[in-house]
């Protein structure tokens, strides 16, 4: 395998699948057997999970939300996507753990670093809600900080789309796709694949991104073996 410990970052939305809230049970247990895959493989994977599809931080400030109260409902969206998920991955027979930023001491771990080293090391997926258990900070972010924490090779951005583009290839049919792309390039363009913080914590930290479609079966997989699938931003 090129990569033997990775992060998973899905988005909130995309737990939706083609409904306007909550989450699709249909794309949850997608999600699962893509995982299932790439734990198949021998590949330690640790996954962050936003919360758009039930609450997001700045949703609540356009209405008049004070900020720090707004992005804490936000992050208890992530527990609540986390718990779906963790149902999900332990019904296609896959053994997990919970850890959350901000202490649910009743449902999920505290996130403890080289707790969560260990669970990947013996072969648990380890789920990692509340973002950073910060405000101000997106689950980008999270994912970002998290992946220099346990040491992850990759931080894949699993999405809808098949990788970055120069334009929104949903409003222009001829915008061109990136193979591979540089950080500078991607930030200097403002190409809306993560938020800014998140990819200086990546470029700081030397850790590549990998965009891909995960409704396209075995991306996943082939991604950890090394195959060239979605966009490097590298």
């Amino acid at each position: 395998m090129k990569y033997q410990r990775i992060l998973l970052k899905f988005s909130g939305e995309a737990l939706m699948g083609n409904k306007q809230f909550g989450i699709d049970s249909t794309t949850l247990d997608m999600y699962a057997q893509e995982v299932k895959k790439v734990m198949e493989l021998g590949v330690q994977v640790a996954i962050v999970i936003g919360g758009g599809n039930i609450f997001r931080g700045v949703q609540g400030t356009t209405q008049g939300m004070d900020r720090s109260q707004s992005d804490y409902m936000g992050m208890l969206a992530t527990v609540i996507n986390g718990l779906a998920l963790q149902d999900a991955l332990e019904r296609a027979g896959l053994e997990t753990r919970v850890q959350s930023a901000i202490q649910i001491n009743q449902v999920c771990e505290p996130f403890i670093r080289r707790k969560c080293i260990r669970h990947l090391e013996k072969g648990r997926v380890v789920i990692l809600v509340a973002g950073t258990g910060n405000p101000y900070f997106t689950t980008d972010s999270a994912a970002a900080l998290k992946a220099a924490e346990i040491e992850a090779q990759v931080v894949i951005k699993a999405t809808k789309v098949d990788g970055v583009y120069d334009e929104d290839p949903t409003k222009n049919p001829h915008a061109t796709k990136f193979d591979v792309v540089t950080f500078d390039y991607v930030i200097n363009n403002r190409l809306s694949v993560m938020d800014i913080t998140a990819f200086t914590l990546c470029q700081e930290n030397k850790i590549p991104i990998i965009v891909c479609n995960v409704h396209q079966e075995n991306n996943l997989s082939k991604i950890v073996k090394g195959e060239k699938i979605g966009t490097l931003v590298s």
